[in-house]
C-alpha cells in the first residue's frame, strides 16, 4: 500500500479530528500531497494541497480556517486538522499524491490514491 489514511470517526459538529496519510518514500518524497472528499451521492471534491516541501498550501473555501494541511518530513506522513466540523463535512476523506505538481487542487492532477476513512459529524 503505496498511501493509507486513517483517523476518520463520528464526532459532533463543532468538534475536532485529525486525519493521518502514512506514505511509501518514494510517494512522499518530491511530491505535492492532498485531501479530498467525497460525500454521499455528491462527486469527489477538493479539500486542502500542500507542496513537496510544504511551502505552499491551498485550501477550499469551505474548509478555509477550520483545516489545516502539515507533512511531517521525518515519519513520511501528511495530516490533516480538522476543527469546528459540521455536518457538511461528513464524507469519505482521500488523501493522494501528484507527481511534479506544488499542491494541485484538481483530482486529476493526482496519480496516487490511498483508501478513504469516514469521517461522520452529527448535529
Amino acid at each position: 500500500v503505496q498511501l493509507q489514511a486513517s483517523g476518520g470517526g463520528l464526532v459532533q459538529a463543532g468538534g475536532s479530528l485529525r486525519l493521518s496519510c502514512a506514505a511509501s518514500r518514494r510517494i512522499f518524497s518530491n511530491n505535492g500531497m492532498g485531501w479530498f472528499r467525497q460525500a454521499p451521492g455528491k462527486g469527489r471534491e477538493f479539500v486542502a494541497s500542500i507542496s513537496w516541501n510544504g511551502h505552499i498550501t491551498r485550501y477550499a473555501e469551505s474548509v478555509e480556517g477550520r483545516f489545516t494541511i502539515s507533512r511531517g518530513f521525518n515519519e513520511g506522513t501528511m495530516a490533516l486538522q480538522m476543527n469546528s466540523l459540521k455536518p457538511e463535512d461528513t464524507a469519505v476523506y482521500y488523501c493522494a499524491a501528484a507527481r511534479g505538481a506544488p499542491a494541485a487542487t484538481a483530482a486529476t492532477s493526482y496519480n496516487y490514491w490511498g483508501q478513504g476513512t469516514l469521517v461522520t459529524v452529527s448535529s
